[in-house]
């Protein structure tokens, strides 16, 4: 398709859009299907031509630094684009933007930005849209017979839900109320196959570039975030799994008074989990909050193999419960993925061998999960390090200086197109997984706490316990089961070694800094 041809078919869909909107002016725009669909291909012509236009098909100057910034500003611009088509159209569009917002390991800075900010700016839906939904669903007359209280002012919105405080009128439970917004699920099957037409389309342009995976995914795992149930019952699950972390609070689900479009948990308090400030003002440890963080998601993924891949920040809560201690409230259970005892096995090897600085474990297993001679380049997306890190003597276990971080971001774009290549052979939890290690590293980032690498030595804790758990189910002999046994202890007792070095480290650093002075 020429550049010409999607130019004119955007301009001809949001011209029919228009004229369906004046000849009907009492009619909510976004509910009229043309206007959607002409706003996202008006958005792809005008994003295609202008790299197009303002890179591929003009004189670039001799300065490396002129082409730098005249890549940086096509981006930019290219990306408030996506920014305002999501926002415009919502729902669906939403949800796909926040994802690629994630994507540090794929998308240039400007993308990853612009479109982070969807995360905590989702678009509102109007109150009378949201008592609507209430009483169709609770098959009320109005919210009084359910609520004493209703805070009009919502706690947040999401792409595809916001969430209320109430108080209910029978039990006089502090109680959130998550309630859909009324068209995204009507939009939904018409916004995913809007999208997948864009991306095929896209694809045909820029070859290289490989995002059939993310609507590929994104149509799987939409309707179980469109079905509150679902996530009432993940809630429910993870809660028994992790009942020995009694500094986890997962909200109970009032089930007598949900839908599949309205979600009435327990109401928690407490500040965003990447909120520095409200941690300091409340004597809350940044540490301590970033170690159980790292606890919880080494535990679900290793462990269970129940992962909730929603991580960021406004869906982690901190607080003190009732005995002073700690507590960190996880909310939004619509999206979670199932690994599979092989997936575990041969994710958790692989980590061990990034530990271990083991390159031909790394290609063996990195094998084993589909990415085949671009090994290398997977342990990097994994891990947010360089290759020259992970295959030297310290490996991972070295502390990220900021010219390594400086050098990655650097080098990301030589390697776009094997990036996109990996994205597409990987399991598919490895997608969601991807997500969840993106989102966790930019909490760290924000408590500060990266340099203290206790998620790191957390996480290999997980990682030799699933490994060696495997390891004796499958032993066949009583020679072996113990061999396995002392091997994992030894391991185990060789991370709390170094666990002990970087606490030693970190009391002596202050002193040492001083005595240099």
């Amino acid at each position: 398709m020429s550049f010409r041809k999607i130019a004119l078919l955007g301009g001809g869909l949001t011209t029919v859009g228009s004229l369906v909107t004046l000849a009907q002016n009492n009619w909510d725009i976004n509910s009229i299907g043309a206007v959607r669909l002409g706003r996202a291909v008006y958005a792809t012509a005008a994003i295609t031509a202008d790299y197009k236009f303002s890179v591929y098909s003009r004189h670039m100057p001799d300065d490396p630094e002129q082409v730098k910034q005249i890549w940086a500003d096509t981006h930019k611009r290219c990306a408030e684009r996506i920014l305002t088509l999501c926002k415009s159209n919502g729902g669906v569009f939403v949800k796909v933007g926040q994802h690629i917002g994630a994507l540090e390991y794929l998308l240039p800075p400007p993308y990853i930005e612009t479109l982070s900010i969807l995360h905590s700016q989702a678009p509102f839906s109007s109150l009378d849209d949201v008592y609507k939904v209430i009483r169709q669903d609770l098959k009320i007359q109005s919210t009084d017979e359910l609520f004493s209280e209703f805070d009009t002012n919502a706690l947040g919105a999401a792409s595809l839900a916001q969430v209320y405080k109430a108080k209910l009128r029978t039990t006089g439970e502090t109680v959130a109320v998550k309630v859909q917004h009324a068209n995204v699920r009507a939009h939904s099957y018409v916004d995913m196959k809007t999208m997948e037409i864009l991306v095929r389309t896209a694809a045909l342009i820029f070859p290289d570039f490989k995002l059939l995976w993310l609507v590929d995914e994104t149509k799987k795992n939409l309707p179980r975030e469109l079905d509150f149930l679902h996530e009432g019952k993940n809630a429910d699950m993870l809660r028994t799994l992790m009942t020995h972390c009694k500094w986890l609070k997962i909200p109970k689900v009032y089930w007598e008074h949900s839908t599949d479009r309205v979600l009435i948990m327990e109401y928690c308090d407490g500040g965003q989990i990447n909120d520095l400030a409200y941690l300091n003002r409340n004597g809350i440890s940044a540490r301590e909050v970033s170690e159980k963080v790292g606890r919880l998601y080494s535990e679900m993924i290793f462990s269970h193999g129940f992962v909730h891949c929603d991580p960021h920040p406004g869906n982690l809560m901190v607080n003190r419960d009732v005995n002073g201690d700690t507590q960190i409230c996880l909310l939004d259970h619509g999206l979670y993925t199932t690994l599979s005892p092989e997936f575990r096995y041969n994710y958790a090897n692989f980590w061990l061998s990034i530990i271990n600085s083991n390159v031909e474990g790394i290609k063996e297993y990195g094998t084993n999960l589909g990415v085949g001679e671009l090994y290398g380049l997977f342990a990097c997306m994994v891990t947010a390090r360089s290759w020259e890190s992970l295959s030297s003597k310290d490996g991972v276990a070295k502390k990220l200086t900021p010219e390594e971080e400086q050098k990655i971001r650097k080098n990301i774009g030589n390697f776009l197109p094997q990036i996109s290549e990996i994205l597409e052979r990987v399991p598919r939890p490895m997608i969601l997984i991807f997500k969840t290690n993106d989102l966790i590293r930019g909490i760290e980032h924000a408590l500060k706490t990266s340099k203290t690498m206790k998620s790191f030595t957390t996480m290999s804790k997980y990682c030799i316990s699933a490994v060696y758990k495997e390891d004796f189910r499958r032993c066949v002999n009583r020679f072996w089961c113990y061999r396995y046994t002392l091997m994992e202890g030894w391991l185990l007792a060789k991370i709390t070694m170094f666990e002990l070095f970087l606490w030693a480290r970190s009391l002596l650093s202050p002193i040492l800094r001083l005595e240099s002075m």
